[in-house]
């Protein structure tokens, strides 16, 4: 049975990845998790959130907010790795 389960939990990947769903699915559990590991006060000034290519983008409405992102921005992207538990992002792009 096990045997049988993981073959089809390897078909359901390889069927994921050709479509392009497992970016899409990777990017929304970063997005998913971006509340939880700035706070709810940043996560309200986020205007726009979104992966591409490993790449989170974040667009803020205050350039003090847009600044101290910046200066966090490897510490955010291993905090929202571990949060989504596996290594999707490998840069944040704040604008």
């Amino acid at each position: 049975m096990k045997s049988k389960d993981k073959q089809l939990g390897e078909i359901l990947e390889d069927l994921f990845r050709s479509y392009g769903w497992t970016e899409k699915m990777d990017g929304v559990k970063i997005t998913n998790q971006w509340e939880n590991v700035v706070g709810p006060i940043i996560a309200k000034h986020t205007t726009k959130l979104y992966v591409n290519r490993g790449k989170l983008f974040v667009s803020v409405d205050s350039a003090a907010l847009s600044h101290e992102l910046y200066m966090d921005r490897s510490k955010l992207v291993k905090k929202l790795n571990t949060a989504a538990g596996k290594s999707i992002l490998n840069e944040i792009i704040i604008k």
